[in-house]
Formats: C-alpha cells, sequence, structure tokens
C-alpha cells in the first residue's frame, strides 16, 4: 500500500531488562518486567554495548530469549540497552481496558450460531428449553365438592430430565418457566363452577385459577386452562389441583387409551425459558 508522507511503524517495540555484564560470559537472557521475550530474529533488534550499536548476525546472534556476542564480554563492558522492534504487524498485548467489544471477533471454530457476549466470553445461540415435560391422566377422577383435589397425572408424553414424579413436577435448576395446566370436565352440573388452580410447594399460586359455569346439564364438556410464568428456585415443585363448587366433578382422562398431544383432556406441561 502506498502512502503519502512516512509509512506508519507497526510493531511491538519492547525494551529488555537491565543485563549486567559477568566477566568472560557471552550469552544472556533477555526478559520485560521479568518475564523472558523471544525475538523474532536478531535483525528485528537494536543492541548498543559499550555505546556502540552492534551489527545483527555479526556482533550478536539470537536463539530463543538468549542473546549471544560474538565474544565473550569482560569486567566493564556495558550493554546499555537491547531495543526488541518486534515483528511486522505483531500488535504484542494491549494494555487493560483498550480494547471494545468491536473491535473483538470469534476466534477457533466459528459458524452462523457463534457470537460475542457482554462478559467477552463466547457461547452458542440458541439451545434446548430444558427441562421439558407433558403429564396426563389415563382415567376420569372424581374430584370433590367444595374442596381442593389434586390432580392424578400417571402418563408421560416425555419428561426430558426426569423431573415429573408423584404427580409434581420439581424444578432441577433456577429460572423461569413457563407452565400450562388444562383440564377437562365432563357434562358438569347445571350453575356449577369449577376451578383450575396451580399450586406451588403446597400453596395455592394466585394468578394461576380460572373458573366458569355452565348453565346445561348435559351434552356439554368444561374446559379450564391456565398458562403462567414462574420464577422459580431450585428444589420448588408444583402440583395441579381442581374443585368444584356445589357437587362433586369428574375430570376426564384421555380418551382411546395412550394420549397424543390432541387427546390429552387433562394435563400439566412446560419448560425453562432460554436467558
Amino acid at each position: 500500500m502506498a502512502y503519502i508522507g512516512r509509512e506508519p511503524q507497526v510493531g511491538n517495540f519492547q525494551v529488555c531488562d537491565a543485563i549486567s555484564v559477568v566477566n568472560g560470559q557471552a550469552a544472556y537472557t533477555m526478559q520485560v518486567s521479568s518475564v523472558n521475550v523471544s525475538p523474532e530474529t536478531a535483525n528485528h533488534m537494536i543492541v548498543s554495548l559499550n555505546g556502540i550499536i552492534q551489527a545483527p548476525g555479526t556482533s550478536y546472534t539470537v536463539s530463543g530469549s538468549t542473546i549471544t556476542f560474538a565474544s565473550n564480554l569482560v569486567t566493564g563492558d556495558v550493554i546499555n540497552f537491547i531495543h526488541i522492534l518486534g515483528s511486522v504487524l505483531d500488535l504484542g498485548v494491549p494494555s487493560d481496558s483498550t480494547v471494545s467489544l468491536a473491535k473483538l471477533t470469534a476466534t477457533g471454530t466459528k459458524d452462523a450460531t457463534t457470537f460475542l457476549r457482554g462478559d467477552n466470553t463466547f457461547a452458542s445461540a440458541g439451545g434446548d428449553n430444558t427441562p421439558n415435560f407433558y403429564v396426563t391422566k389415563s382415567a376420569n377422577q372424581s374430584i370433590s365438592a367444595n374442596t381442593w383435589t389434586k390432580i392424578t397425572l400417571d402418563q408421560e408424553l416425555f419428561d426430558s430430565d426426569n423431573v415429573f414424579a408423584s404427580d409434581k413436577f420439581t424444578v432441577p435448576s433456577a429460572g423461569k418457566y413457563l407452565i400450562t395446566i388444562t383440564v377437562r370436565c365432563d357434562t358438569p352440573n347445571g350453575g356449577e363452577h369449577v376451578n383450575l388452580a396451580l399450586y406451588k410447594n403446597g400453596a395455592f399460586f394466585n394468578g394461576a385459577c380460572n373458573d366458569r359455569s355452565y348453565a346445561n346439564t348435559n351434552g356439554h364438556e368444561l374446559f379450564l386452562q391456565s398458562t403462567t410464568l414462574l420464577n422459580l428456585a431450585q428444589n420448588d415443585y408444583l402440583e395441579m389441583y381442581a374443585r368444584a363448587n356445589g357437587n362433586a366433578e369428574n375430570i376426564s382422562g384421555a380418551s382411546g387409551g395412550t394420549p397424543t398431544g390432541q387427546e390429552s383432556y387433562t394435563s400439566m406441561q412446560g419448560f425453562k425459558i432460554i436467558e
């Protein structure tokens, strides 16, 4: 690339620590801030001995972090300085807090899912919303009048992390979870109310309850559903309850044997949200 005026110099310029001459010794270790440094070649250095700039390759050679002079130095000789110029485009290690995120890019294996996070670590976008589960009933269940009854859920359509057991979901790791509960009540009594609730740690959780009433006595199915976003701690647990106001009611299980997604009349399902 052509430049107007002087071409800019790019390199990792370093001045080595002072070196004490040892009588009769030609080889010395080069360090910067007490850490060994290795110039790329002898030509990438300026060395002054006794006030005279030395010729690289003739007056001295370099191997790793060791500089060896053409002849042994003696008492009274002075290594004035060793200036390492660095290699072309070698910027060295930048100082702390001098590089912005905009100047950084992923290294190593990169693909469309790799990105740089604000905490200067790499992560992959996307992922699985796990744990996730979907459980249903295999048979009808009677719920008592005027009292909350725990709904039994004995059929697992899937349970990614084995988090559902004994009719309850136990939280394996803290985070936000989206939980949906659904019941179907066959032929509810006329004018009756059926309530649905999500219990957290054995107690009614507000905001997860719904209720409706039907005027007809037969021929109608009552569906209730509630979806709630919860911030849960590890080992919290969730259960599903229903209540009939006035008379006992039947909560439907699955129709036609093993349930599918559309046949799961009464169910509890949920997953952890990726943050």
